[in-house]
């Protein structure tokens, strides 16, 4: 199987700090990719270049077998992306914004429509559908912004931090969502602090720190024959040291 997104040699500086360093990368159709990392490591940066929203790096990264720099208005009509926070136009109502997203993707009023009304009778948000979001929670833009990520039905969906603000039910809602995508043969690139999360969804999770990356593979070759979870093989990995320890000496000092 060949596969889906390929980056080599990925680098990205802001003047002399260096966020991302050599990262190489493939990755396959119908997978679900973890990306973890303490704040900082690079993930936003490299998430950013996926989406093409980055455009300035050195390396090389190709989505289908396409160069996303020489192709990259048509690489974004194949790719999903659902941020942690976005400008929603929250003036409008979510028919209003989704209809407007449907434009940019050239998708038939009928098809907006159909989508748009399952998403949001699924996340519980139809009787909302006219209202101005700019009246909604951070979880109820949340819920419009993961329904305009998929409205034009991406071969890859690329997620950063998309449980932020969403209830319970939403939460278990999204987890199976990705679960079916996956089903469905299309590559979802999870980026997220929710370790738990992470491990119970990704069929491969890649650690970086301080924009290396320093761990890749299941979580069962990351524990390397220990029955660690992934939040204690992302501190062992990432802090050098023993968190429940620091933790303890923080309340001591504060006695």
């Amino acid at each position: 199987m060949e596969p889906i997104i390929t980056v080599r040699h990925l680098s990205k500086k802001y003047g002399d700090k260096v966020v991302l360093k050599d990262i190489n990368l493939d990755i396959y159709p119908g997978q679900i990719i973890g990306y973890i990392g303490p704040n900082g490591a690079g993930k936003s940066t490299t998430v950013k270049i996926l989406t093409g929203i980055i455009q300035d790096y050195s390396g090389e990264v190709m989505v289908m077998g396409k160069s996303l720099r020489e192709n990259i208005m048509e690489v974004k009509s194949k790719v999903g992306y659902i941020p942690e926070l976005a400008d929603i136009y929250d003036l409008l109502t979510p028919a209003e914004y989704l209809a407007f997203i449907g434009k940019l993707y050239h998708l038939a009023d009928n098809v907006v429509e159909e989508r748009s009304r399952r998403m949001l009778t699924s996340f519980g948000l139809m009787e909302n559908i006219n209202q101005r979001m700019d009246s909604f929670s951070k979880g109820m833009k949340q819920k419009v912004l993961i329904t305009s990520g998929l409205l034009h039905n991406p071969s890859i969906v690329i997620l950063d931090e998309p449980l932020s603000g969403l209830d319970a039910n939403a939460v278990i809602l999204v987890k199976e969502l990705l679960q079916a995508l996956k089903q469905e043969g299309k590559t979802i690139f999870y980026c997220s602090h929710m370790m738990d999360v992470v491990e119970k969804v990704s069929d491969r999770i890649v650690l970086i720190d301080q924009g290396a990356i320093i761990a890749d593979g299941t979580i069962t070759e990351l524990r390397a024959g220990g029955n660690d979870s992934l939040e204690q093989i992302f501190s062992r990995l990432t802090s050098g040291g023993d968190q429940v320890q620091v933790a303890d000496d923080l309340a001591a000092a504060m006695r």
